[in-house]
């Protein structure tokens, strides 16, 4: 009897790990506010590459991670790539339309549910009515999987070793420059605000984010939120309980990001708001799908990888933001409600 609880302890150690790790993602989510449309907004309104060279710094932390699992033989399986045809591009922009309808890609819809805005619930549910519509919708061609995998896991650990040290030069370049911003105004405000401005900047946040997926990933496999979504739309009961259970997490882990950062604040639900974050849900699913992938698993997996469907869906997720953002702002003036925004 010890025998079998300790093999059922163990046997379910790998997810109990993986779930703490959800919940440290999800607060990272959310004290870093990371979201591709604030990363575009930051671009387009103050030419700055700030965030999405986060991004990029968290896809590389990744990467390290997957070229040692590789080289020491404890990688369950190599990421797959997919050709790039005409639904790839035409899913990454429906990715990027639906982030900008919802001012909120589906990390930005966490961390503003953190927030307290309620109606980004309504994200996951239009996800998933969205990959449960694309084939009647749509009808596209099921896409394979290349037969040959990235050459860049081929590159062994000694590689991982030098964009490890350059990504660890980057994230210190990074927090003095925090520091220095935030100086001048941790002067006016409580020492601990002013340590957690810098400690849970973007590109630390985004460290973390990368971290975290990595081990993740190692230790359950495929395991974002978007694709349990997908597969319970499309009826492929794969792990679906413990997947469901790390979303909740994730989601947990953005909530407790909100409470103790003080920016927890219960937004009022309305119709309007529900059916926007409903609609930009939908369209994510729908490019999801025609990729196949969504902004998370692209970023992180995808582009480091040199998939380049990966390159051209983001590339076509951050164009199809960054038109949508400066059209509104030529018509209107400004976009409505400023995108990325934190309470």
């Amino acid at each position: 009897m010890p025998d079998r609880a300790m093999n059922i302890i163990l046997a379910g150690l790998p997810f109990l790990l993986s779930a703490v790790l959800a919940v440290v993602m999800g607060f990272a989510i959310q004290r870093g506010a990371t979201c591709m449309v604030a990363a575009v907004d930051e671009v387009v309104s103050k030419r700055r590459f700030a965030r999405l060279v986060a991004m990029l710094s968290a896809s590389l932390w990744v990467l390290a991670g997957l070229l040692i699992a590789q080289a020491y033989g404890v990688l369950p399986k190599a990421p797959a790539g997919y050709a790039v045809t005409g639904w790839t591009i035409a899913g990454g922009a429906l990715l990027g339309f639906g982030a900008f309808v919802g001012r909120a890609c589906v990390f930005g819809a966490i961390a503003r549910f953190g927030n307290g805005e309620w109606s980004y619930l309504m994200v996951p549910v239009g996800f998933f009515a969205g990959c449960a519509t694309v084939a009647p919708l749509f009808s596209p061609m099921m896409p394979k999987p290349l037969t040959h995998g990235s050459a860049v896991l081929d590159a062994g650990a000694w590689v991982a070793c030098i964009l490890l040290l350059l990504v660890v030069a980057q994230v210190f370049r990074a927090h003095r420059k925090a520091r220095r911003e935030t100086d001048a105004s941790a002067a006016t405000m409580p020492a601990r605000f002013g340590f957690a401005a810098h400690v849970w900047s973007p590109g630390a946040a985004t460290t973390v984010i990368g971290i975290t997926f990595f081990f993740m990933m190692l230790l359950v496999g495929p395991w974002a939120y978007t694709e349990a979504l997908a597969d319970v739309a499309r009826k492929m009961s794969h792990d679906l309980l413990p997947r469901g259970l790390l979303m909740f997490a994730l989601f947990a882990g953005a909530f407790t990001g909100g409470l103790t950062a003080r920016r927890f604040g219960s937004t009022p639900v309305t119709l309007s708001r529900l059916t926007r974050c409903f609609a930009s849900g939908v369209l994510m699913g729908w490019g999801s799908l025609l990729i196949p992938g969504g902004n998370d698993g692209l970023i992180l997996v995808g582009m480091p990888l040199l998939f380049a469907y990966a390159w051209v869906a983001m590339a076509c997720m951050a164009l199809a933001i960054g038109t949508a953002m400066v059209t509104a702002r030529v018509v209107t003036g400004d976009v409505a409600e400023h995108a990325g925004q934190q309470s």
